[in-house]
């Protein structure tokens, strides 16, 4: 049974919690008015809110599970936050290792060191990479360093999408994925935007995911996220890599 409202996971994995705001991306951060909200229904891990905090007692969560799951990996954090300590991140990877039955979605905005890390390691098969590209400054130059390394699959997080990204080179990248911001604060998103996206996607053949339409609508209207939807000219996208996967 599906345990998270995310639509291209299954369930999430925190085993840290927190995180700081590094790209315009990071401007009206979910995860930061979740955990605020969470700190002050007193909700176990998030004591110190945002801040960022390591929870060793959530790291067997995965073990506990035989049922083939896809994990999203911190969505309340980032893996490889500046204050990840590698003792306790290579802990994770050794939970990954030991359940090979799971996939392990991972989505940064660090690239840098997600890199540096995975450089000399082999990573393990039930990992997907991924990185977030919000815009052509901050988000185009993270795909250069996912597509350097050997994961079994490679994906994209355009979410939220703020401009026209106009040429992206997706050789190496087997998964995209496209959403609009939510919230009180959230920036529009345009049609013709998430169109040039899914045709590059056709063309380089890499599987395309229309996520939402977030707070404004496909007609630049704001309004609940939920009636704006999820249709992209009349459909729906949820292509997933899985045939990829070896």
């Amino acid at each position: 049974m599906k345990k998270t409202k995310i639509e291209w996971t299954e369930e999430t994995w925190n085993p840290t919690t927190g995180c700081t705001k590094v790209s315009s991306g990071c401007k009206n951060c979910y995860a930061e008015v979740m955990a605020n909200r969470l700190k002050a229904m007193g909700t176990p891990g998030y004591e110190n809110g945002f801040d960022f905090s390591v929870l060793p007692e959530r790291l067997d969560q995965p073990l506990k599970k035989k049922k083939p799951t896809k994990y999203f990996v911190n969505s309340m954090s980032d893996l490889f936050h500046e204050q990840m300590p590698e003792e306790y991140l290579n802990k994770i990877i050794d939970v990954i290792k030991q359940t090979p039955q799971h996939i392990y979605q991972i989505l940064t905005k660090r690239e840098n060191r997600m890199y540096d890390y995975f450089l000399d390691k082999d990573i393990p098969s039930n990992i997907w990479l991924g990185v977030s590209v919000e815009n052509k400054a901050d988000g185009l130059p993270r795909i250069n360093k996912l597509r350097n390394l050997n994961a079994s699959i490679k994906f994209l997080s355009v979410e939220p999408l703020l401009e026209d990204l106009e040429y992206m080179d997706l050789e190496g990248i087997d998964w995209v994925i496209v959403g609009g911001e939510s919230g009180v604060k959230a920036r529009p998103m345009k049609e013709e935007w998430v169109l040039n996206i899914k045709k590059q996607c056709q063309d380089q053949d890499a599987a395309f995911f229309f996520k939402q339409w977030g707070t404004w609508g496909v007609d630049g209207v704001k309004r609940s996220k939920k009636v704006n939807g999820r249709l992209l000219a009349g459909k729906t996208f949820e292509e997933y890599p899985e045939s990829l996967v070896v």
